[in-house]
């Protein structure tokens, strides 16, 4: 069994036990004497009187003086102070034995008091000549009742009333015996009966005074054991929810604590979604560690900079949230931008480097939470793709843009098993510029309330809705029948090439798909590849055996973008590159600019000197052209030498003769 304190819990152990019942015996002692002293003192006043009217005026104020210096001696034991009743149960060993050494004095105290007053007591016969005058009976009638009512009071420890009634009846028992008689021989002998009868009366009031404190003391202990435990209970409950509520690392809301806190904030028209820049390079170059202590300091920044009643949780990895009313704190322009400068001071963590954050605001609190969540992560979308390190307002054009991915999301599906989506292809023309060269695979998909999307969207969407395969069936099948129609016309050698980002790759068995897909139309590896598109890091270690499975039966892989994102010089040996394509941000513009124009020659002799072929896309006008030919580029793409058409257009437009391999 427990008991709960101010201090702690400790358990009612046996000498434990014994203490409290000590300590209640004290108190029930002081509380019988205080209320006897004052019947022992009026019978003693009577005593003195009838001393008086016999004579014994001198004799009987000797014994009352006696008599009231007992009385007022064992008064002052009961008001005197004991810090054992004061004894603290779960206190320390040393300190709980002190304070029952006390309660022991002072009830051997209050013991050796109740003696010195019977034997006060015990000096009666000197009033009544041994028990043999006439005021005998008075005498005695008061020695038993003040014995009796001695041990009616004193309940609690048997030995105080005994210490007091003993004298007296033993007095009265000798003094009854010399003086001799039958009668008086026989009221000795009463006497003595009584005494005992009483002794015993005091013993069992003793034991079951020590019984019904026993069960008081545990049953104290089991209801504060019981409070303590609910207490317990009750804040492991608090400390549990706050748990479940606050991320670990940075002591903010994780996303259920923030998404059950902003539903209970109708009021807060202002949400942002926070995106480090930079962050995952912290944890590749300086450990997760470090990365750790930057999450930590970006969420003493955040609390930092925000007003003081806004919510601000971490949503996961690196991605912050901020919601606030902008009536009750500054407008969300100026605290976006606050933020942003706040996360752009130096980081200690990493060698006083620096981070950005991209943010992406939506006001507004008529919409559900779920939906604002959607909002404000397009506009982060939307502040990351204008260049990071800034923020974006969610308005009409992201409204339409995300209703139109949501619609493609929901309607994908159906189009597919439709065919809906439709393959274009775009030309890639020899260094003439009109020589065809091969074509580009692009899907297209005109959608009946959103017009045409575009085809990042629709791959998009087909990654979120499990379509990916399906959408790559599709393509392939339709670069297949381009393949097909090419051979048929004496166009063979125009090599088709079809996007796929390492995502889809990871995903999809774009290996077996493939190859199983040309195989079965007799169609030559040689004649088909495969375009990485994609500018995100991914394991490559997850795309590499396909890749290698691709390579090795002659399927052509080429690395798209090369110069922007991920599509870097390592990226070459990674996805077994047997064709690189310029970024259309470094040929846009290339006849004005000789920055661009040292890039694009530096490609161009990194692809001779590895053998590679290069493409140039994003041709846009006449001057780029020439600029890239007087550069010696050997391939090039872009709507000034010809948009995406549908295959029929395409296959119309063929020069009679064979093109150049591409």
């Amino acid at each position: 069994m427990t008991h709960q304190d101010g201090a702690g819990s400790a358990e009612i152990d046996g000498p434990e036990l014994a203490r409290l019942t000590r300590r209640d015996q004290l108190a029930a002692v002081r509380r019988s004497v205080l209320i006897a002293l004052p019947v022992n003192a009026l019978l003693g006043l009577t005593g003195l009187a009838v001393a008086a009217h016999s004579g014994l005026g001198r004799a009987g104020a000797a014994w009352f003086a006696a008599s009231l210096s007992a009385n007022v001696l064992r008064a002052a034991l009961c008001r005197a102070p004991c810090p054992g009743l004061a004894l603290a149960v779960g206190a320390p060993p040393e300190t709980a034995a002190a304070a029952a050494a006390a309660v022991d004095r002072h009830l051997r105290l209050s013991w050796l008091a109740a003696l010195l007053s019977g034997l006060v007591w015990a000096c009666l016969p000197i009033l009544c000549a041994g028990y043999t005058a006439p005021q005998t009976l008075f005498y005695l009638t008061v020695t038993c009742g003040i014995t009796a009512g001695a041990v009616t009071h004193g309940t609690a420890f048997a030995r105080i009333p005994l210490a007091f009634i003993a004298p007296p009846l033993l007095s009265a028992v000798g003094c009854l015996a010399l003086a001799g008689g039958f009668d008086r021989l026989c009221l000795a002998a009463t006497v003595l009966l009584y005494l005992a009868a009483l002794a015993r009366a005091a013993f069992e009031s003793e034991a079951a005074f020590r019984e019904a404190s026993r069960l008081k003391n545990e049953a104290t202990a089991l209801a504060r054991s019981r409070e303590a435990a609910r207490a317990s209970a009750s804040a492991l409950a608090e400390a549990m929810a706050h748990r479940a509520a606050h991320d670990g690392l940075t002591g903010l809301l994780n996303r259920a604590g923030f998404l059950y806190r902003a539903q209970a904030r109708p009021g807060a028209a202002c949400l942002m979604l926070l995106d480090l820049d930079g962050f995952k390079a912290v944890n590749d170059l300086y450990g997760h560690g470090a990365g750790d202590r930057v999450l930590a300091e970006v969420a003493r920044r955040l609390r930092e900079a925000v007003p003081a009643l806004c919510l601000v949780a971490r949503l996961g990895g690196d991605e912050f949230a901020v919601l606030y009313d902008p009536a009750a704190g500054p407008p969300p322009a100026d605290l976006a931008a606050a933020l942003i400068a706040a996360i752009a001071r130096p980081f200690e963590s990493f060698g006083a480097g620096r981070l950005g954050v991209s943010i992406g605001v939506q006001e507004g609190a008529e919409a559900s939470l779920t939906e604002r969540l959607s909002r404000a992560d397009e506009a982060l979308y939307a502040a990351k793709a204008a260049g990071r390190n800034r923020f974006h307002l969610f308005d009409e054009d992201l409204r339409g843009r995300l209703d139109m991915r949501r619609d493609s999301e929901r309607d994908l599906s159906q189009a597919l098993a439709e065919g809906a989506p439709e393959v274009w292809f775009q030309p890639i023309r020899g260094p003439d510029g009109r020589t065809l060269a091969g074509l580009e695979a692009l899907v297209r998909w005109h959608h009946p309330r959103h017009g045409w999307v575009p085809p990042n969207e629709i791959v998009a969407a087909a990654a979120t809705m499990g379509l990916a395969e399906s959408l790559l069936r599709l393509v392939l099948e339709r670069s297949c029948a381009m393949m097909l129609d090419l051979r048929a016309r004496g166009h063979g050698a125009v090599r088709v090439a079809m996007n796929v980002s390492p995502r889809e790759m990871a995903q999809v068995p774009v290996d077996e798909i493939v190859l199983d897909r040309l195989r079965a139309l007799g169609l030559p590896a040689a004649a088909f590849e495969i375009e990485i598109t994609e500018e995100t890091a991914l394991d490559i270690a997850a795309v590499g055996d396909r890749l290698a499975a691709l390579s090795g039966a002659g399927v052509r892989v080429a690395l798209d973008d090369f110069g922007a994102g991920y599509s870097s010089l390592s990226s070459l040996r990674q996805f077994r590159t047997s064709r690189i394509k310029i970024d259309r941000a470094l040929v846009t513009g290339l006849g004005g600019s000789d920055d661009k124009r040292g890039m694009v020659q530096a490609v161009l002799g990194l692809g001779r000197s590895l053998g590679l072929e290069v493409v140039a896309e994003g041709v846009e006008t006449a001057e780029d052209l020439a600029a890239l030919q007087a550069l010696g580029c050997p391939f090039l793409q872009g709507y000034h030498l010809g948009r995406p058409m549908p295959a029929d257009a395409i296959l119309a437009a063929l020069p009679a003769s064979a093109p150049r391999a591409a």
